[in-house]
């Protein structure tokens, strides 16, 4: 039960700190400022900041349902794979705790969208914010790959839970993004300040994060190999 709720809690944390990292944020408010530029009423603004909320979170669903499901529900391969994850995890979390602290970097091609699709997005109003949630949610940034593909989706083959580890997650992500879009549609001269004090903790919490989970990945390599 206790490595339940702390899969669950790690599921959640891991989301919120991709949506703080400066990549996503940056885009996060871009976006939604992007989208509030065109919108007249507060209320729209924070209904299109859920929409594409909603956009982000069904890419990481969808994309964990179609790794975790498909890992695990072929014949003989969810045990051998839940087996294998489990010496895995440690150096993993070791990986991307380091990259968070910075050690290492890595970079990864990631396009923009065409003129095409912002001049489709433009017509769909409000609406648009939706589909635009969805492509900058497949935009993965380097620490959010990591993040998502280096822990998040290893813990949920692991736990064999293709629907609430990534649902999880993509609501951890949510939060900051629904806070910004409340400051955009009420509180717009906020938003600044917000940003500068979200930016600094971000990097505290990601080297936190980071040593957390390098020294986990240690104890659980330590546990599974030496004890």
């Amino acid at each position: 039960m206790t490595e339940y709720i702390l899969a669950i809690g790690s599921a959640i944390w891991l989301g919120i700190l991709t949506s703080i990292s400066p990549c996503p944020l940056t885009a996060n408010i871009a976006a939604i400022s992007y989208i509030s530029g065109r919108i007249d009423k507060p209320s729209k603004v924070l209904l299109s900041g859920l929409l594409y909320t909603f956009g982000r979170i069904l890419v990481y669903l969808v994309l964990g349902i179609l790794i975790v499901f498909s890992a695990t529900s072929i014949h003989g391969l969810s045990f051998k794979l839940q087996r294998i994850m489990t010496p895995v995890l440690g150096p993993l979390f070791i990986a991307v705790g380091l990259l968070l602290l910075g050690v290492f970097t890595f970079n990864i091609g990631s396009k923009g969208m065409s003129d095409k699709m912002q001049a489709r997005i433009d017509k769909m109003g409000l609406w648009g914010a939706l589909p635009l949630g969805v492509i900058l949610g497949l935009a993965f940034c380097p620490v959010s790959a990591a993040i998502y593909f280096g822990s998040l989706i290893p813990l949920a083959i692991e736990r064999g839970d293709p629907f609430l580890m990534p649902s999880l997650y993509g609501i951890g992500t949510a939060a900051p993004v629904v806070l910004f879009a409340f400051l955009i549609a009420f509180a717009a001269h906020k938003v600044a300040s917000a940003f500068k004090k979200i930016t600094s903790a971000e990097i505290w919490v990601r080297r936190i994060t980071g040593a957390i989970l390098v020294l986990l990945g240690i104890y659980m390599t330590v546990k599974h190999f030496f004890l």
